[in-house]
């Protein structure tokens, strides 16, 4: 990732888009466009061609999942662009959307409250234009404390390691969050992937469609 972060951002309430510009600005992004539309949206991300695309969910003009529409149609576009969405409620259905768009990676879900918490809200935007997955701890909870089929089979162990998982953290983070180690750590993972009877593939994505296993059971619940 460069050490500027060209964003284009998408809200159309006035008062937070001029907001989260100002916040931006501040931790090294350059905010390229700043829209209030999902069309208005498409067009400025595609003129752009921006590190990292920021939208609200629901937005005009029919202000239900428009932002989130468009997100996805920039990355079939663009497989690997970077995108965060915010959401004022847990729409577990949306994430799985998100999730499934493009290549599956470089993806954010995050309630707006997140926002206030400044250096969390920066420090995930930075974790998914580095190509990392970050989905809102609430919505994490909301879909492990329903027993769903694909994941019955996992202890309560290593449904707490893919919560922290589908945060995007690392195996060292998870270590030491759980006060356990990297090797126990690794040796969870390792469980949740056969468990889930995921495909040979590399690490990272395993991981991601760990996360999409889960979402999609509960978007189809």
């Amino acid at each position: 990732m460069p050490s500027v972060t060209r964003v284009v951002l998408a809200e159309d309430e006035v008062l937070l888009r001029e907001g989260l510009v100002a916040l931006l600005n501040r931790f090294d992004f350059t905010v390229c466009a700043a829209v209030g539309s999902a069309p208005d949206l498409l067009a400025a991300a595609r003129e752009h061609q921006p590190d990292l695309v920021l939208t609200d969910i629901r937005m005009p003009p029919g202000r239900r999942d428009d932002g989130l529409r468009a997100a996805v149609a920039l990355r079939a576009d663009r497989p690997q662009l970077p995108v965060v969405v915010l959401s004022q409620y847990v729409q577990t259905g949306y994430a799985a959307a998100l999730l499934d768009s493009g290549d599956g990676q470089r993806v954010g879900y995050l309630l707006k409250d997140r926002v206030a918490e400044v250096t969390e809200f920066v420090d995930t935007l930075r974790r998914v234009a580095d190509g990392g997955t970050a989905i809102d701890p609430d919505v994490v909870r909301q879909l492990l404390h329903r027993p769903r089929d694909p994941l019955a089979a996992l202890s309560a162990r290593e449904r707490e390691v893919l919560a922290l998982l589908a945060e995007g953290r690392s195996n060292a983070s998870i270590a030491g969050r759980l006060h356990v180690s990297e090797a126990a750590v690794g040796k969870h993972v390792g469980n949740i992937l056969v468990k889930l009877d995921l495909p040979p593939s590399d690490d990272t994505n395993r991981r991601v469609l760990a996360v999409l296993t889960y979402l999609r059971a509960d978007a189809a619940s």
